[in-house]
């Protein structure tokens, strides 16, 4: 497909008959996200009521004492904290459910499918390969029902709900966070680009593997009629020695991907400490409201990378 988002519409149109529930884990994920983004603003409300006393924010709410002020920021933090633990055990719940519901639903499919194909396309399929689509790659999509599916809403929610308290906070600075934002999606894009060759050869060679191993197994009395216990551990050697190379490359590029993200939010992370502190000694930006946007920057720019 050339449309990267193809995939998840295949996978929307696929899961037609869960569609409620996806919608309903997808609040649970939002929901969890922007509960556990507030307490950097907690924090942010603490610096103020401790700086600006009864001028602070909640002191603008008719709470005229700062240990009044602390006292019902301690309720209220307790009940954010409650309430995303509560979140997360429901997303938990609803996209693992979920995803194996999916993934048995597919597997049979799939299944089902191959079993009504002609006879012809089996001989020129390895049985390791077959084995790959029915479990390794049904398994993959059970993984991201699991996972990425909640992290692709989280990370949207971050970046929508950081940014309307960005621009709330200090709009002449807050366009700074978000200069990274497009670098870190390019180089997201790119590696996944780059990676694609290197895990379909890991894909090939554990379906060489699984073929070798299943080949083994359902010959394993005339290996030993032959003797020929050394020989196939041989050849099983090898082929998992091939899947053993083809990962390490996969491993080499994966992992250069973070340190060299790193930089680029490193980059607005210490754009945005610079300026909104010069603002903050300025006297244009409040020193809550300053705490809120160092402390939010890197929660916004650092999820992306999992895109």
């Amino acid at each position: 497909m050339d449309q990267p988002t193809a995939p998840l519409k295949r996978l929307w149109r696929y899961a037609t008959g869960h569609r409620r529930r996806i919608v309903v884990a997808g609040v649970w994920s939002f929901l969890n996200k922007a509960v556990d983004i507030a307490p950097p603003v907690l924090i942010g409300a603490a610096v103020d009521i401790v700086v600006r006393q009864e001028d602070s924010v909640l002191g603008s709410f008719g709470i005229d004492t700062p240990r009044s002020q602390l006292a019902v920021l301690a309720v209220v933090t307790f009940v954010i904290w409650a309430l995303e633990s509560l979140f997360e055990y429901l997303l938990g719940i609803e996209w693992r459910n979920l995803a194996q519901s999916i993934q048995h639903e597919l597997r049979i499919d799939t299944y089902s499918h191959l079993q009504g194909l002609e006879m012809s396309y089996f001989e020129d399929k390895e049985s390791g390969d077959l084995l790959a689509v029915l479990n390794d790659d049904v398994n993959q999509l059970e993984r991201f029902m699991d996972h990425g599916a909640n992290d692709l809403i989280q990370v949207s929610t971050t970046v929508v709900l950081i940014g309307i308290i960005f621009f709330v906070l200090a709009p002449s600075i807050a366009w700074i966070a978000f200069l990274p934002i497009p670098v870190i999606i390019w180089g997201s894009m790119r590696f996944q680009k780059k990676l694609e060759p290197h895990y379909a050869d890991v894909r090939n060679q554990a379906g060489a593997v699984n073929s070798q191993l299943a080949n083994n197994l359902g010959g394993m009395a005339t290996i030993k009629a032959f003797n020929a216990e050394k020989a196939e551990v041989t050849r099983v050697t090898d082929a998992s020695e091939e899947y053993r190379i083809a990962n390490r490359g996969a491993i080499k590029l994966s992992s250069a991907f973070s340190p060299l993200i790193r930089i680029v939010i490193l980059v607005g992370f210490t754009a945005t400490l610079l300026l909104g502190g010069f603002l903050t000694l300025d006297g244009g930006l409040a020193v809550g409201a300053y705490s809120v946007m160092v402390f939010l920057t890197q929660r916004l720019l650092w999820p992306l990378t999992r895109l």
